[in-house]
């Protein structure tokens, strides 16, 4: 209750600027007061914000923004919770000495799935990756909510690919969320039975993952400079929605977004979103 109340008042105090720039994550220079960074392979020696949250893809194999470090084998190789659980208790480990305090991993996308060697061959061994990660200190942030397994490609390769939500794709999600994952991020699919537009998009998805099975956590898109151009618009839509962060790898997209995002700012809208940034920050404090 105290915490709850020290949040509530530490968000008044804030501008809407500021409000509006700590639901950001950006990659890099960012811009000010931003309330993450995502670290890429291109620029792991970048300065980056003070008091920012510090992402990275560090999921194993060929997707390492840090490529000296665990998991040196990609999810596809994994054979078992005991060995996800070593791969992951190393990677958190590793990911907190360079500043880094959540991976975006792991991918629990079902094996049928688009992407490959990233995903698991069961994407319970990623849930165990993520219980990993957070006894090596590091927060995981499952991924890519609610699930690539029925899209023909994946949304890095084609920004517009329509699939179905399966009681198995969200079968991973409920353990996630049982094992405590701190964060989801919610893929670029498109659902019809959650709506005609993208899911990060759609409040039929934030409500099926906090109503339906009860993710008290963190939310945030996939990258939102998927598509360019679309930062003014996706931003607040996202947010709207139900996305807590909005990420973007291009800074030029995360400046534009932010500035999208001062009427919601002044408006309260983002206030449960800021509130559970900070509640996330303070985590690894």
């Amino acid at each position: 209750m105290v915490a709850a109340v020290l949040t509530t008042a530490a968000v008044m105090a804030l501008t809407p600027q500021q409000k509006a720039a700590l639901v950001v994550v950006s990659g890099l220079p960012a811009p000010a007061g931003v309330g993450g960074v995502i670290v890429q392979r291109f620029d792991r020696s970048a300065e980056r914000p003070a008091g920012a949250l510090v992402f990275a893809d560090q999921e194993g194999g060929d997707v390492r923004a840090f490529r000296d470090l665990p998991p040196s084998v990609s999810a596809r190789r994994v054979r078992s919770k005991a060995a996800a659980y070593a791969a992951g208790h190393a990677t958190g480990i590793a990911l907190r000495r360079e500043g880094v305090q959540v991976d975006l991993a792991p991918v629990l996308d079902l094996p049928d799935g688009p992407l490959g060697a990233r995903q698991y061959p069961t994407p319970f061994f990623g849930v165990a990756f993520a219980r990993g990660l957070a006894s090596g200190g590091a927060g995981a942030c499952a991924k890519h909510f609610p699930g690539l397994g029925t899209l023909a490609v994946s949304t890095d390769k084609r920004p517009y690919v329509r699939g179905h939500v399966r009681q198995a794709d969200l079968a991973p999600y409920r353990a996630a969320i049982e094992a405590d994952v701190p964060c989801v991020m919610v893929g670029h699919g498109v659902y019809p039975e959650l709506g005609p537009r993208r899911a990060v998009l759609e409040p039929a998805t934030y409500k099926l993952l906090r109503g339906t099975l009860g993710f008290r956590g963190i939310t945030i898109t996939d990258s939102l400079s998927v598509v360019h151009g679309r930062a003014a618009t996706w931003a607040p839509a996202a947010a709207r929605a139900g996305a807590d962060l909005l990420l973007f790898n291009d800074p030029r997209d995360a400046t534009r977004a932010i500035s999208a995002l001062l009427p919601l700012a002044r408006e309260g809208t983002l206030d449960g979103h800021v509130a559970h940034v900070l509640r996330l920050k303070a985590a690894f404090d």
